[in-house]
């Protein structure tokens, strides 16, 4: 039997949260996928006026301030899509943190910072999900996860932001085992990316151009695009999808 593929280019009537969008990658894949025709529940922790002003420039979506990390917020990102909606198609858990203290400085993380990355990166993601599954079977929707190269290699910007980024790495692969209904879970795992988290790391930034094979660093919008084709795509479940410009072939 034949399975037609969704159109990338055609998400009206579609309805998607996206997690920690009110800036960079995720307020970049909330304007790509609201361009495609979908609604979006725009999300952040803090930066409310952010996403309200995001929610109002994609027109016929919604707002919901809430840390992912919190199983409240994640009934209510839910809800929001369901009454105002009465569905759910798909869930972009691009919301995390990181730590000031350098991935190699074992001595100053602390057991509170690990918990919180780890509450935040893995177990928000999760509850989010969890939450949205029951939906997402009705329509045989799908998930996808924002982790990073650092769940990858021994990069990163700190020792809890990369062990919290592999373990999402393996709860996608668990998820789309499980997930039941058709439901697809990826993630895409992005190298260092242009957003106003990274902005003043000056040094990583010119040392990734000069050593990805495409001399440049990602952009939000690359990491979007990678969304899109995997949305797109109705036989690919299970899957890390690498955007770094190459840099995993030099590390």
């Amino acid at each position: 039997m034949t399975v037609p593929a969704e159109s990338a280019a055609d998400l009206r009537g579609k309805v998607v949260i996206v997690t920690g969008s009110s800036s960079g990658i995720g307020a970049a894949t909330a304007r790509r996928l609201a361009g495609l025709g979908a609604s979006i529940v725009v999300n952040s922790a803090r930066s409310a006026e952010a996403g309200q002003r995001l929610a109002a420039e994609l027109g016929d979506s919604s707002y919901v301030q809430g840390d992912i990390g919190s199983p409240d917020t994640a009934v209510r990102l839910v809800q929001a899509a369901v009454e105002r909606w009465g569905r759910l198609d798909g869930l972009v858990n691009n919301a995390g943190k990181t730590i000031a203290v350098p991935l190699h400085d074992l001595e100053n993380v602390t057991a509170d910072q690990f918990a919180d990355v780890l509450r935040v990166n893995v177990i928000g993601s999760f509850l989010v999900t969890q939450q949205a599954l029951p939906h997402l079977r009705e329509v045989g929707g799908w998930v996808i996860n924002i982790t990073s190269i650092a769940g990858l290699r021994q990069l990163g910007s700190s020792l809890p932001y990369a062990v919290s980024k592999a373990a999402l790495n393996h709860l996608t692969t668990i998820l789309a085992k499980f997930a039941g209904g058709g439901v697809r879970v990826n993630a895409v795992a992005p190298g260092l990316v242009d957003t106003p988290w990274t902005q003043t790391w000056d040094l990583q930034r010119q040392a990734v151009a000069a050593a990805a094979p495409l001399r440049r660093i990602a952009t939000p919008e690359d990491v979007a695009e990678a969304c899109v084709g995997l949305i797109a795509n109705p036989y690919i479940t299970g899957q890390v999808i690498t955007v770094d410009g190459g840099l995993t072939l030099t590390a």
